[in-house]
């Protein structure tokens, strides 16, 4: 099992710190799944406990100038290793000028991550500084507890407003209440709502558009024949959507959510060469 790879490009580097930094603002831990192509970074909290979910799906080639790794075996060409990411996302944050970033799997005492950081220096001699991240194999026989989340069989599928502006609401109506509403339509509506014995605040969004499939005959979704103006509605905890808002530095090429009524929300927020999918359970 090997993995090494590096990074020299600037604005690649800086891009890959902060999606490190976003993944690290919705989990203390997760699985970084590595294949020839791609990186993942995975959180499965069963939902049926109440705990989010998580996939981020990252596309080697636009970040790594070089990147080789063998798997575990022949036909299981993968490596899934658990991490905190924290620890990664601190590392990287001392490599914002750097000439030159080198991630590789090393196994001295433990299995770490070893990030080696090269700085620029006066002199010729370059100065590196190395962060070791202990991390975690995970073993062949549960890879598949780490799957790719279906897409849940929607109610509605809706376009997100500009995530800053939605942040704002948010952060303001956490300070009310630990809960909020979420609720949409198929015309393009959605409403943010809290609801304390003292106070309700609802905040509304209109003409945000629905994505194509919402409706599409072909799409096995409970959206089918539904009526558009009929809100379908989740309850979710307010801070694992502020968690989710608040680790987005740069606003998405596109951000959606799909609600399966008090079952579950779920957040698709895509970027060019980054795609995050976020499940928050619906609370009773």
């Amino acid at each position: 099992m090997r993995f090494r790879a590096k990074i020299v490009d600037l604005a690649c580097l800086n891009n890959f710190s902060r999606v490190i930094n976003t993944i690290s603002k919705l989990t203390k831990t997760c699985t970084l799944r590595l294949t020839v192509c791609k990186l993942y970074f995975i959180l499965s909290d069963k939902v049926a406990n109440g705990g989010a979910s998580m996939w981020c799906e990252l596309c080697q080639g636009n970040f790594f100038d070089e990147f080789q790794m063998e798997g575990v075996a022949a036909e299981h060409n993968e490596i899934y290793l658990e991490l905190v990411p924290e620890n990664l996302s601190r590392a990287l944050k001392t490599a914002h000028s750097a000439k030159a970033v080198k991630i590789k799997l090393t196994n001295k005492h433990c299995p770490c991550l070893r990030v080696a950081v090269e700085l620029p220096s006066l002199s010729s001699s370059s100065r590196i500084v190395t962060h070791d991240i202990p991390v975690g194999v995970i073993p062949r026989r549960i890879w598949n507890d780490f799957r790719e989340p279906t897409m849940p069989d929607f109610d509605v599928s809706i376009y997100l407003p500009v995530l800053k502006i939605m942040k704002s609401v948010v952060e303001r109506m956490k300070n009310l209440s630990n809960f909020i509403v979420i609720e949409a339509n198929l015309s393009g509506e959605m409403n943010l709502k809290i609801e304390t014995d003292l106070v309700s605040v609802t905040t509304h969004f209109k003409d945000l558009g629905n994505p194509p499939w919402a409706s599409e005959d072909g799409c096995q979704s409970s959206a089918q024949g539904r009526n558009l103006e009929s809100m379908a509605e989740a309850r979710i905890d307010i801070k694992k959507l502020q968690q989710l808002l608040a680790g987005q530095q740069v606003n998405p090429t596109k951000a959606l959510c799909n609600i399966v009524s008090k079952r579950i929300v779920h957040f698709i927020l895509l970027h060019e060469d980054v795609s995050l999918q976020y499940f928050i359970p619906a609370l009773a």
